[in-house]
């Protein structure tokens, strides 16, 4: 803050690596009212995430720089706060409410959207918010930049139904959180990166040279009332299924209590989408870029299957069945290259795990 001889400036802190505005949404205070240090204030929407901004001192909320819907750059003036002594002095009366221009009339904001007009046939119009707006412009730009395709996979997770069956109740009295089918599926897309690095590589904007990973840092797609969110996990080929039931557990979480920060957000290699845990068979994702691919993950169902005894005699069995697809950037990944790929995800899961893989 910047001391002047009206009070103290306040500015639109850093948001995140490569964050530089940011859309005013609501303001939680108005002129005249006591804020304590690190109360929230205001809250904001950026391009990857909407947050509170928190005050940075106790004391009166003087004026209200930049108003709701205005886009303000980071190290803008925001608002102007005072001490509490200063109150009196700075609000005899109700003027200094009143001070704001017309601009705090009802712009109705009481969420990320507002309702802008109503219609004559009763349909509703509303001001689509701001992070709507980047993930439908994002979704345009993926489509048109990279030539892409998805390919699609059916897996037996039986021997995986059966342990998860066995070990759940156990592994959420231990840890503390639900075992699903998910870490599993993460386990076996993360390991079979190595074999294939091309899947986990990223193509640069002129199609001259190709990044092919090291680690992956692993996008998970997560649905909020908001929008759609990909925080990432860093390095997650290094941590075990009860480690990934934690970290894929806490950035739902921090998605949906709006308390994720630009950076969770930002460079993943590598992305997968559960659509399966809305009942989806499977889906042709789109892909988060510039990575190269996306796995979707659809709905474990149980089916009818033919299988072969060991005699070799045609049986019907009962298994647990879920299909995979990859869209994948042709530009750089062939379809042998995705069949490839997703051969060696539906191994590793039929191979099934143990009990140690989860303790």
């Amino acid at each position: 803050m910047t001391t002047t001889h009206n009070g103290a400036t306040m500015v639109l802190p850093s948001l995140g690596e490569n964050v530089t505005e940011a859309t005013i949404t609501r303001w939680l205070k108005a002129p005249g009212d006591r804020i304590e240090h690190d109360e929230p204030l205001l809250e904001v929407a950026t391009d990857k995430v909407d947050t509170e901004i928190p005050s940075p001192a106790a004391g009166i909320l003087l004026e209200i720089v930049a108003q709701e819907d205005a886009l303000v750059e980071v190290g803008a003036v925001v608002a102007v706060l005072g001490a509490e002594e200063g109150a009196a002095a700075a609000t005899p009366a109700p003027a200094p409410v009143a001070t704001p221009t017309p601009a705090l009339d009802p712009v109705p904001t009481p969420g990320p959207s507002s309702t802008v007009a109503p219609t004559a046939g009763g349909d509703r119009v509303e001001k689509l918010p701001r992070i709507r707006r980047t993930i439908a412009r994002r979704m345009v730009e993926s489509l048109q930049t990279s030539a892409q395709l998805t390919t699609v996979v059916e897996v037996d997770v039986t021997a995986i139904a059966r342990l998860r069956a066995q070990e759940k109740d156990s592994f959420h009295r231990r840890t503390g959180v639900k075992l699903s089918f998910l870490p599993f599926f993460v386990v076996a897309a993360v390991e079979a990166l190595d074999e294939h690095p091309v899947i986990n590589s990223s193509l640069d904007a002129d199609c001259t040279e190709v990044t092919y990973h090291s680690a992956v840092h692993l996008g998970m797609a997560v649905d909020s009332d908001r929008g759609l969110m990909v925080p990432v996990i860093r390095d997650a080929g290094a941590l075990r299924i009860p480690d990934l039931a934690r970290r894929i557990a806490d950035s739902a979480d921090s998605v949906r209590n709006n308390t994720i920060r630009p950076d969770d957000l930002s460079g993943g290699t590598f992305t997968i989408t559960n659509t399966g845990s809305r009942g989806a068979l499977f889906d042709t994702p789109i892909i988060n870029q510039p990575q190269s691919a996306i796995l979707g993950i659809g709905a474990v169902v149980e089916r009818l299957v033919p299988t072969r005894g060991d005699g070799g005699s045609l049986q019907i069995e009962v298994r647990s069945m879920a299909y995979l697809s990859l869209s994948y950037d042709h530009r750089i990944v062939d379809g042998a290259d995705a069949a490839r790929y997703l051969g060696a995800v539906k191994t590793r899961l039929e191979a099934g795990f143990a009990g140690k893989d989860i303790a």
